[in-house]
């Protein structure tokens, strides 16, 4: 490097570059829109959201900041096809540029419906589609889940046509956003809530009351598709238009082209049912009419037939010979009965008599009698050796030679020999004064 010819011109710092692409990007990319799939998507601890916008051959960092993510009330996921509006930004720390978004709406018609294809023959390979996943219908549902927004008109069509048609059941509205960013997610939250119940409805019905593909999109979410896939309760799905479908309505286990259709495949009329049980009533009614007219008489020719009388003649003969019978079979169990409680009295009193059990409890009350003065005794004896034992005590504590010092008394001891009298003691001798706690030595005296 030392042969090396030096630049004729300034080269500038690495600042200064990104500084110079920083101005170019910042002033030339502003207030611009791009189209593309989130992916990536985080939102941090302060509410910033960070993802990337892409297509099949590039990518561009994004950034919604907590303010702007707030007033626009958007709620993102991987997989959205959307258009963003916003500034291009330089952060020149790390050379690198990304897009502050200020505005997110749902993609165009076009790519939502090659989306919607996409998806379609997606879910349609898994199986989502096949009818053998269909589940019945029940005929008179008394308990409906409705998801829908609580604010439109298909909640109120619906409504007024169940209490119309079938004012027996009760409804139970989930408010769901039915178009936007948010409201795939809110209808997937609400299949959830209606089949995680303790006491599930007996139907759901989800839907809106039509519009645009833009304004349909949700219900063509794959997160929608398969949290109706997965539910246990019988689904209709009711977007409201008569002529495209939907995905929700491939999976639901019911198609209704608006939401009052799916009322009319939900329930019965319950004036067509009147109709219907008066017809059977008043059929039925006729029926047995006729079929007791007919037996009435056709009992009554039996009744007052010859063959009837004879056998009932033969009958009555029969039941006296059998009555006859019965009472003898009476007497004669009823004497055999007595005579087998006699015996069986004779053979309880001789078995008393040498009972195991009886002889037993004699043997143990005896035992028992037994035992009580055998302790008795006993505790008699160790009370007399008790007395005896504190009278022979009381003895050994008259005898015993260390009373005096317990009581403050001392003792000399000289040439090993307890000294008793003053006539015993030798001046000339070493002495042991013997306490209660101790022995104390003193010299002999000079």
């Amino acid at each position: 490097m030392e042969n090396q010819i030096p630049f004729a011109f300034d080269v500038p710092s690495v600042s200064d570059l990104t500084n110079n692409i920083k101005h170019l990007l910042e002033n030339n990319f502003r207030d611009i829109l791009v189209e593309g799939e989130l992916s990536n998507v985080n939102q941090s601890r302060n509410g910033h959201y960070y993802f990337t916008i892409k297509d099949d051959e590039a990518q561009l960092p994004c950034v919604i900041w907590r303010s702007t993510a707030q007033r626009l009330d958007v709620s993102l996921r991987d997989g959205q096809q959307v258009v963003l509006g916003g500034d291009i930004q330089v952060y020149a720390p790390h050379g690198r540029y990304q897009m502050i978004v200020t505005l997110v709406q749902q993609a165009g018609v076009g790519k939502l419906q090659q989306k919607f294809e996409e998806l379609k023959k997606k879910l349609e390979n898994e199986g989502l589609f096949d009818d053998s996943h269909k589940k019945p219908l029940p005929p008179f549902p008394l308990r409906i889940g409705v998801i829908t927004s609580s604010t439109g008109a298909a909640f109120q069509d619906i409504r007024a046509t169940f209490e119309q048609r079938w004012p027996a059941a009760t409804l139970y509205l989930y408010h769901a956003s039915v178009q936007g960013l948010n409201a795939a997610k809110e209808l997937e939250e609400a299949v959830h809530y209606f089949d995680e119940q303790k006491e599930p409805v007996d139907l759901l019905i989800i839907g809106r009351g039509g519009g645009s593909l833009e304004d349909l999109w949700p219900f063509n979410e794959e997160i929608v598709a398969r949290a109706l896939f997965k539910c246990r309760i019988p689904v209709i799905s009711a977007v409201g238009h008569e002529v495209d479908f939907s995905i929700t309505d491939f999976v639901a286990d019911a198609r209704a082209a608006t939401p009052t259709q799916a009322v009319i495949i939900a329930a019965p009329d319950i004036n067509e049912l009147r109709y219907q049980i008066e017809d059977y009533s008043e059929s039925l009614s006729s029926v047995i009419q006729q079929k007791l007219t007919h037996f009435r008489d056709y009992v009554y020719r039996l009744a007052h037939s010859h063959a009837l009388l004879v056998v009932q003649e033969k009958l009555k003969f029969h039941q006296n010979k059998v009555e006859n019978l019965t009472d003898k079979v009476k007497s004669l169990v009823h004497q055999k009965i007595l005579q087998v409680k006699n015996e069986r009295d004779k053979l309880v009193s001789s078995l008393d008599r040498y009972n195991p059990e009886t002889v037993l409890q004699q043997n143990i009350e005896s035992l028992k009698y037994l035992t009580e003065r055998l302790n008795h005794r006993f505790e008699r004896q160790i009370h007399d050796k008790r007395s005896l034992l504190n009278e022979q005590l009381a003895k050994l504590e008259e005898q015993n030679p260390k009373a005096p010092l317990q009581r403050g008394f001392t003792r000399i001891i000289q040439d090993g020999n307890w000294v008793r009298s003053r006539s015993s003691f030798k001046k000339e001798s070493d002495l042991k004064i013997e306490w209660n706690d101790g022995i104390t030595e003193l010299p002999k005296q000079s």
